[in-house]
């Protein structure tokens, strides 16, 4: 499964608004606030004991306040309620040998149910768990949504990548976790404060232009823009990127082929593999002669990392290893 592909679809339309509600959400729960707090999605009414009011992408959606038997329809969703302490009792899965991405603890997914593929979940399966909510989005489930909400409460995000950190906190407050998330966001921002100092500082992590390239099977070279997921770890470091980043229309990537892989050099690049090395053409590459004659390949500057962590997996719990990663990498060849 391409997790961010759709968003390239939405174009503008996922823009200013999304980058809004993002902003929102993080200096509500950065403030001390609940996350969500305010008229947008996520914010929190009490209609009555035991159940709150959850806004979303669909409208109001009354859940009960600590919900027991969570279901969980994409990565993103299930990144946040790992995070927020809840073990789904059911899941879909991702298009990965494992299931369930290898980043997420083990401890954490063993014996959350499989309840099919992502995009085309079982609607059978879900029932069958007696779910008092379902986590969902609009990219993925849209057109299920009367299904699963006559399952259980729906509560559904409007899209996927770039708005997760708005996301998370309509999760927490559909969870009853608005506490925990506090948390979760303030040790967020401490830690990328952390590896902005260890790269020396505003001024040097600015300097220093970062590109995260993705090779995709059955898709030219993907270069990623500002407006996903990665692209905001990268921003909240405060790294620089180069001016292809900026080339691309909506924001979310720009495409490249192998004869223009030239263009995505950077001071340091990142690389990410979705399916196999041959078919995506990072073989064909990195085994040529312009990417050996990168700067980033000549200064040793090139990283691989992890597919299902850097692209997939959408959430809190995989941004603090992302962050871990790019302190280790960025500082290792500084120090040499």
């Amino acid at each position: 499964m391409d997790t961010q592909r759709t968003l390239r679809r939405r174009g503008a339309a996922a823009g200013l608004p999304v980058l809004a509600a993002a902003a929102l959400a993080l200096s509500a729960c950065g403030a001390g606030s609940e996350p969500g707090s305010g008229s947008g999605p996520g914010n929190r009414t009490s209609p009555g004991p035991g159940t709150h009011t959850v806004r979303t992408a669909m409208g109001d959606v009354t859940v009960k306040d600590h919900p027991q038997r969570v279901v969980v329809l994409d990565t993103a969703e299930l990144d946040s309620a790992i995070t927020l302490g809840v073990r789904p009792v059911g899941a879909t899965h991702a298009d990965v040998a494992t299931g369930f991405l290898d980043y997420l603890p083990k401890d954490k997914v063993s014996g959350i149910r499989d309840v099919g593929k992502i995009a085309a979940p079982n609607l059978e399966a879900v029932a069958a768990l007696k779910p008092d909510l379902i986590l969902t989005n609009k990219d993925r489930d849209a057109a299920r949504y009367q299904e699963l909400s006559r399952i259980a409460p729906t509560v559904m995000t409007g899209a996927t990548g770039f708005p997760w950190k708005a996301n998370f906190a309509t999760h927490a407050a559909a969870l009853g976790r608005t506490g925990e998330a506090r948390k979760v966001v303030a040790d967020y921002l401490a830690h990328a404060k952390r590896v902005t100092a260890a790269l020396g500082g505003t001024a040097k992590a600015e300097a220093t232009e970062v590109n995260v390239v993705r090779f995709v099977e059955g898709a030219n070279i993907r270069v990623y823009g500002r407006q996903n997921y990665i692209g905001t770890l990268l921003a909240d470091v405060g790294l620089g990127r180069p001016a292809i980043v900026d080339e691309a229309k909506d924001g979310f990537s720009y495409d490249i082929s192998p004869e223009q892989i030239g263009r995505a050099d950077a001071d340091a690049v990142f690389t990410a593999t979705y399916g196999d090395p041959e078919k995506s053409k990072e073989t064909q590459v990195t085994g040529g002669a312009l990417w050996k004659n990168m700067k980033a390949v000549r200064n040793g500057r090139v990283f691989k990392v992890d597919d299902q962590l850097w692209i997939q997996g959408i959430g809190y719990t995989a941004a603090g290893k992302i962050l871990d990663e790019l302190r280790t990498d960025l500082t290792a060849k500084s120090e040499r």
